[in-house]
């Protein structure tokens, strides 16, 4: 080995990596480490990548090395990391590749700990070791795929913002999501039972948002899933070729990416911090004539404001951040009267309304207390029914003198294309109908929900996850 090697006795007088850290090598340099950490934590953020083969521990630098038994492993996981920050006990942590291409072993009390902690992930990667005892409970090696329950939906919860979640932890392979006994629940599978058990440790019992969206995690009894869609509900991250399966395009990797990087509020350098943190506010380009359209979204708006010099451009209001991020997920790259909406997070936190005597043009209007808020009330059940523009909407509050008919020659007034139509079989005060195309769907609803039907009825018109 060189002479040049890292070396634990060296722990004391060791200043770190200062070279540009370009240059594949097989020794990953890790930084800003929480000061709690141990070895198998640091050890754990390799085991998707392949093999760790050694470790050098620097805590009293926050900092640490990892050898990786290939420079092909390790180049994948400085990789994939510099696209998805890891978090360690809430710590964000970073890595680049060391100057180092080999570690040197001693036997020095710190590298003593880091091989036997080397020795024990290996043991329990090759089946010679039961997991019972790292997790306290149990026989056998476990599986690396999770069951997620998700507790107190006060808030939606994608298959994006677990695949965020989860993949701060390793490698996520493949996620299926569904809905069983009236719970949201997923399964989560990883490369490997020890990045499952890690994840499983740190997430169990945490919320995804403020006070809300409870995860309760347990070990699968399936060891893997077989996924035939790439959609909103299921994912396989290794066969980005497989199908959609229904009208819903599966996204592509910059969709994804896009996503992940989109939502602080859900996840960043502090996971499971409230979203309220992040800006409740956020921009529209292409906002001309935007006003109708947000009066009818399916969000908490507060305030909304087109800018005078930049009339395709508005600023919207929302009650918190997590509102915010929904809106800017749902309707980002939709588009209205032809022309695609872009939204983005504003650096204004608020909307300010113009002072008294003051005249804006009726630019700006005030919706904090429109009688059409659907989610004013904590812990409404309208939560769990916030869903993306489809080309299927779902309407309520019909009066029972309007019929099918009357209702599909409504929404073809516009000009519009109805593809179909159904009453509710146990409740003929809701239906369902499938307009021609998303967009059609979002003009219809912005011109008819809140619509009069007569007997003091106002149609009511959201977006459904059903079809027709």
């Amino acid at each position: 080995m060189s002479s040049g090697a890292a070396n634990g006795n060296d722990s004391k007088k060791f200043k770190g990596d200062i070279r540009s850290p370009g240059i594949p090598s097989r020794v990953v340099h890790v930084r800003k480490l929480p000061n709690d950490i141990n070895e198998a934590e640091v050890i754990s953020l390799g085991l998707p990548f392949g093999k760790v083969t050694n470790l050098l521990m620097l805590k009293g630098k926050n900092q640490a090395f990892l050898e990786m038994n290939t420079e092909e492993s390790a180049q994948t996981m400085v990789s994939y990391y510099s696209s998805v920050t890891p978090v360690i006990r809430n710590h964000p942590v970073f890595m680049q590749y060391s100057n180092h291409k080999e570690l040197k072993t001693d036997n020095s009390p710190n590298q003593v700990r880091a091989q036997a902690a080397l020795q024990a992930v290996n043991a329990v990667q090759t089946g010679s070791m039961s997991m019972g005892s790292v997790d306290g409970g149990g026989s056998g090696n476990q599986s690396p795929v999770l069951r997620v329950i998700v507790e107190n939906l006060f808030y939606p919860v994608t298959l994006d913002v677990l695949h965020q979640i989860f993949s701060k932890f390793g490698t996520v392979l493949k996620i299926i999501t569904f809905t069983k006994n009236s719970q949201f629940q997923a399964l989560v599978q990883y490369s490997d039972a020890m990045t499952a058990q890690h994840a499983k440790l740190s997430l169990d019992g945490q919320n995804i948002y403020n006070a809300c969206c409870t995860l309760r995690i347990s070990f699968s009894k399936l060891t893997s899933l077989n996924v035939k869609y790439n959609n909103d509900k299921s994912r396989d991250y290794t066969r980005p070729d497989l199908p959609s399966g229904d009208s819903q395009p599966s996204l592509d990797p910059q969709a994804m990416a896009a996503t992940a990087f989109t939502a602080p509020g859900i996840i960043s350098a502090a996971p499971y911090a409230s979203a309220h943190g992040f800006p409740p506010a956020f921009a529209i380009q292409q906002a001309a004539g935007m006003l109708l359209f947000l009066k009818a979204s399916t969000f908490l708006f507060l305030l909304v404001k087109i800018l005078f010099n930049k009339k395709e451009n508005a600023l919207v209001q929302m009650a918190d951040g997590t509102q915010a991020q929904l809106a800017m997920s749902h309707l980002n790259g939709q588009k209205l009267h032809g022309k695609s909406l872009r939204i983005t997070l504003s650096k204004h936190t608020t909307v300010q309304l113009p002072r008294e005597g003051h005249e804006d043009q009726g630019l700006t209007k005030d919706f904090s207390n429109s009688p059409l808020h659907r989610f004013k009330k904590p812990g409404s059940k309208n939560y769990s029914n916030i869903f993306p523009p489809s080309s299927t909407l779902h309407l309520s509050n019909i009066p029972p003198s309007v019929g099918e008919e009357d209702l599909k020659g409504l929404f073809r007034s516009s000009g519009a294309t109805v593809k179909a139509f159904k009453f509710f079989q146990k409740d003929h005060k809701m239906a369902l109908i499938q307009m021609g195309s998303v967009e059609e769907a979002i003009a219809s609803l912005i011109e008819f929900h809140n619509h009069d039907l007569g007997e003091s009825h106002h149609l009511r018109v959201s977006f459904s996850k059903s079809t027709i």
